[in-house]
């Protein structure tokens, strides 16, 4: 039976399509599979790709985040970059989850520091270099760190508004790594802790500073001084400048002590600063090839064991920037206060010095003015008489007769001068009433070359270049009433001397917790006579609870009037 056109034709078709495979390179054993997979290798080769396979080869771009040019770039637009001028400032990013984790955190802090009125100094902060001696490549960037922390290299922040945004950062892994792990509850967030800010203000001003709260370390203030220095170390690394020493050093009492602050300090390794911890619970070989592998940028420890790695030039604390103090008390008892003041004096950079005054006792005194020698900025949300007026000496001066009292006012003005180790004058003011013998006065201090000059002296421009007034002469004493104390501001003065009767109670006080707010070398003279004994009682809780020693003829005074009241 012969074949029909329709047979014809589909056989022919068939022939054909076989030709045409066999000149594709196809094989006609090569199963569907195999097939499939050859024709992708060829779209992979000639550029062309499925939308799935696209987003597998290559990646998203801010230009093409959703990859619809399979990571080929626009030639037709000539790719510009745009650099920021030096004066303009970048805006924030605005997805919170990039530039600090718990973004409605840090806006809590900078609306929180918005409010105040103080704040100083500048936060432009990056991210911090991993150095270490084994490793190579001691200025590169971990990119593994959430959030892109190079746009904290780039940032333009002012600090007088708020801290900067790495701070905020370092802030919120402490806390996240602290209260997540341990449980520990809070009142609130980190980046708007009160003491927290108070504290930034103080270390943006540039000066030492000295917290009077009468406590040692917490968690928070930990947490705070070293996120304060990884954001120094940040903003310093990305001026180009190198560290050979560690760039904190706190000094702890206890090895208890030292594992807390380690504890606190270790989220921040994940960007780049490093934490080593040294005390008498561990070998001291150990300790020291952990010093040799790497080189930290926080060093925490006890003085003992530090002092034995300095003499044996295991470590090197000359180039120290930071300098925290944890507690004087707890060092007293430890007898560590001589061993603090030597490594004070193995640091020979331009030192920052940050004490934790845990008591208010007068003993502590001289070991405060040798660690804080220059101005300072006192720190405390404790509003105590005590805790306003530390390391401010009271000289409470019993006297018969108005000879005897100049005598020791000339005397305590001797003692200041020579005891003087700044080259500029100390700033003295003399209170005086209606019954005191200024002219009297005045020629006693001409005769021991003291200069006087009426009115309020610090803070006033027109006093500043009163030829009265020789930057290089003896301490300049200046002179006001009594109803003129509330016109002056007390702060500026280091040394003042109440030489009008007996003040009031409340206004002693005032004049106590108001002079020498940037110094530790205060000094407030005041005379009493027998007379005066009814403020003798109140004079003595006020002394012994600053942790001030009390004169045997002043307690005698209080214990008289008491028996006579009874």
């Amino acid at each position: 039976m012969a074949k029909g056109d329709d047979a014809l034709a589909r056989k022919r078709n068939k022939a054909s399509r076989k030709k045409l495979r066999s000149k594709n390179g196809d094989s006609s054993s090569v199963s569907a599979r195999v097939a499939a997979i050859i024709a992708a290798k060829k779209r992979r080769k000639s550029g062309k790709r499925r939308n799935c396979q696209g987003m597998c080869f290559s990646l998203p771009t801010l230009d093409d985040p959703y990859n619809d040019r399979n990571g080929n770039k626009d030639l037709d637009k000539k790719e510009t970059k745009v650099r920021p001028s030096k004066g303009s400032k970048r805006e924030f990013p605005k997805d919170n989850s990039s530039s600090a984790p718990n973004g409605t955190r840090g806006d809590a802090c900078r609306e929180k520091v918005r409010s105040s009125k103080e704040g100083s100094g500048d936060a432009t902060s990056g991210h911090i270099a991993k150095r270490s001696k084994t490793c190579p490549e001691r200025t590169k960037v971990n990119a593994n760190v959430e959030g892109s922390v190079q746009d904290f290299q780039e940032e333009g922040f002012d600090s007088s508004i708020s801290p900067s945004k790495f701070l905020i950062l370092c802030l919120n892994a402490i806390e996240k790594a602290l209260y997540h792990d341990s449980f520990k509850g809070i009142n609130e967030p980190l980046p708007a802790d009160a003491w927290g800010i108070e504290f930034w203000k103080c270390y943006s001003s540039g000066k030492d500073i000295l917290d009077t709260s009468g406590l040692s370390s917490t968690d928070e203030k930990i947490a705070w001084v070293v996120s304060s220095a990884a954001d120094s170390i940040a903003r310093k690394e990305k001026e180009g400048l190198s560290f050979s020493s560690p760039y904190l050093l706190f000094l702890v009492p206890t090895q208890e002590k030292a594992t807390q602050i380690r504890s606190m300090c270790k989220p921040l390794k994940a960007l780049g600063v490093h934490t080593v911890s040294i005390h008498s619970g561990a070998s001291l070989d150990h300790q020291i090839q952990g010093l040799k592998s790497c080189e930290p940028e926080f060093l925490v420890s006890t003085p003992e064991r530090l002092l034995e790695l300095v003499a044996m030039q295991a470590i090197d604390i000359a180039g120290v920037s930071l300098l925290v103090v944890d507690g004087l008390d707890s060092f007293s008892k430890g007898g560590s206060l001589e061993m603090i003041q030597s490594i004070r004096k193995s640091i020979s950079s331009n030192l920052y010095t940050f004490v934790f005054s845990d008591s208010f006792s007068c003993a502590y005194v001289p070991v405060v003015q040798d660690l804080l020698s220059g101005p300072i900025q006192r720190l405390s949300l404790n509003t105590s008489v005590a805790s306003r007026s530390a390391c401010i000496i009271q000289s409470i001066n019993f006297f018969t007769s108005e000879e005897e009292k100049l005598s020791k006012v000339i005397q305590a003005l001797d003692r200041a001068n020579g005891s003087q180790l700044c080259p500029q004058p100390l700033k003295m003011l003399f209170i005086l009433g209606k019954e005191c013998n200024v002219q009297e006065l005045a020629a006693a201090l001409k005769s021991k070359g003291h200069d006087i000059v009426a009115g309020a002296l610090c803070g006033v421009p027109e006093l500043k270049n009163n030829s009265e007034v020789d930057s290089r002469s003896r301490p300049v004493v200046a002179k006001i009433d009594i109803e003129q104390i509330n016109t002056i501001d007390l702060g500026n003065y280091d040394s003042i001397f109440i030489l009008y009767a007996f003040p009031p109670i409340d206004k002693y006080v005032q004049i106590l917790t108001g002079m020498a707010r940037h110094t530790v070398n205060g000094v407030l003279h005041s005379f009493i006579t027998k007379e005066e004994a009814s403020f003798a009682g109140s004079l003595v809780e006020i002394l012994e609870e600053c942790g001030q020693a009390v004169p045997e003829t002043v307690r005698n005074l209080s214990l008289t009037k008491a028996t006579s009241q009874s």
